[in-house]
């Protein structure tokens, strides 16, 4: 019996997203399906700049499961470009983290749970602070 699915952390929550050529109605494509994983691994990789096993330490994955996953991805993305089918982003094994925020006054850092309701926090619950910002994770970015 194969072990278990681990789930995959992503930053924020997912949303079901679409994209397709202009001018093409959508149920006339072949239609391309890419996980919420794996358009996590192609932000921490290729927007973010993230070493591999620093995006893999941060989706809660071993690094050759992330190198999988994005293989995964940049075929997919390829694909749908190619081809000119439509790609559409969602499905797989994922859990959320929360949101990371620190006051750039006081220093004081909290969390956020994602669904808690709490969105966006204007001011610092600490010192009243409007100098809020999310806090990057463990990530070092490389020169590409």
């Amino acid at each position: 019996m194969p072990r278990p699915r681990k789930h995959r952390r992503l930053r924020r929550a997912p949303q079901p997203v679409v994209f397709k050529p202009v001018g093409i109605p959508l149920e006339s494509l072949e239609c391309v399906i890419l996980l919420h994983e794996e358009m996590e691994s192609l932000r921490l990789s290729d927007l973010e700049g993230c070493y591999q096993e620093e995006a893999a330490e941060e989706m809660g994955v071993s690094r050759s499961t992330f190198q999988r996953m994005l293989a995964e991805a940049r075929r997919k993305v390829a694909q749908a470009l190619v081809n000119g089918a439509a790609l559409r982003v969602e499905g797989g094994d994922f859990r959320v983290e929360a949101v990371r925020w620190r006051c750039a006054d006081c220093g004081h850092k909290w969390d956020v749970a994602h669904g808690s309701g709490q969105g966006e926090p204007d001011i610092c619950p600490v010192c009243g602070s409007r100098a809020v910002r999310e806090r990057a994770g463990r990530r070092r970015r490389h020169s590409k």
